[in-house]
């Protein structure tokens, strides 16, 4: 019996990689890089599977070229750079890796947080380039307190709440701002649900943890910048189109606000010449908030899962568009 096709447009980690080379005749692009698209374009008219990333764009034109595809398996917990509803049109199922990353993209979110309010960056730098010539010094690369403090989450799901649990062992008051009530968060933490205008004005921390549509795009703009503290952060590892760089340079540059803690950009990779990347107040990460080796593992693992129950004729756990069952059973 001849094994289903896959191609997986990087090398991902072993746990995951293993099982599917085991299971499945699969071609892997062998580079760092993504494959171009026209590589994507080209393997995909022969494959049943595709195992993509965020920086693959599976799209109209990709679609169009595949004659047999059946799942899209991706890695990531965010699928904004796949056309789902046309992979729903055409019978074709999306799959994700939630969840298991949910603690430690927090966990980056509080890494950009300490690091940005106690200037943990420039400390380094500090030391690295020879400037610290003085032992100690009262008003030596002064920071700001964490503890006792607000903090504003955008976005209350998953990530936002365990960020918002961190906060509560930080003594901190919890504001959060999301189309969904979160009861067990009042309860649990002793969180305010507050319409956005009021979170950015009392916020001290503003931590960002929505999905990207066409409702969050730049929905933090120069009018919500201009509602913060001068004295405040924010910080974002969702994704980097939720906020207007270009506002948020100069809210940084002009001082409407004190700093910043970024793991996206509207552009990935994010260019040099970025005016971001010559601030002292702000500290960037390469879009790395899930990269532990313990849940990169893991999330390889689940899209191996996804693809096993798809071919074995089962729903796969991770399904994104349940509304493809109606036009498509698993093979």
């Amino acid at each position: 019996m001849l094994k289903p096709k896959v191609y997986v447009t990087r090398e991902i980690p072993e746990r995951g990689l293993k099982t599917i080379k085991e299971r499945f005749d699969a071609e892997v692009w062998p580079e760092y890089g993504p494959p171009p698209k026209e590589v994507i374009v080209e393997k995909v008219g022969n494959v049943d599977a595709i195992v993509s990333l965020l920086s693959d764009e599976i799209d109209a034109e990709v679609f169009g070229a595949a004659r047999k595809l059946k799942v899209v398996a991706q890695m990531a917990v965010g699928f904004d750079n796949i056309d789902v509803k046309l992979a729903t049109k055409r019978g074709i199922y999306v799959t994700n890796t939630p969840e298991v990353l949910t603690e430690t993209t927090a966990d980056f979110a509080w890494a950009l947080l300490m690091a940005v309010a106690r200037r943990v960056v420039e400390a380094d730098r500090y030391v690295r380039t020879g400037k610290w010539k003085v032992s100690w010094h009262p008003s030596m690369l002064l920071g700001r307190d964490v503890h006792g403090a607000t903090m504003g989450i955008v976005g209350a799901g998953r990530i936002g709440s365990s960020v918002a649990k961190r906060a509560k062992g930080f003594n901190m008051k919890i504001l959060y701002y999301d189309v969904v009530s979160r009861p067990e968060l009042e309860k649990e933490l002793g969180a305010k649900n507050v319409d956005l205008d009021t979170l950015f004005k009392e916020s001290d921390f503003i931590s960002v943890h929505v999905p990207l549509t066409k409702q969050t795009y730049h929905m933090i703009n120069e009018e919500k910048l201009r509602l913060m503290k001068k004295t405040a952060y924010l910080i974002n590892n969702s994704r980097g189109s939720v906020i207007d760089e270009k506002a948020l340079y100069r809210a940084l540059k002009e001082e409407w606000i004190a700093g910043a803690g970024l793991d996206v950009f509207e552009r990935e990779p994010t260019q040099l010449n970025n005016p971001l990347l010559m601030l002292d107040n702000v500290v960037v990460a390469p879009h790395i908030s899930s990269s532990s080796h313990e849940t990169r593992s893991r999330m390889a693992e689940m899209v191996a899962e996804n693809l096993m129950a798809f071919f074995e004729g089962t729903i796969p756990p991770n399904l994104v568009n349940p509304e493809v069952l109606k036009i498509r059973k698993p093979s």
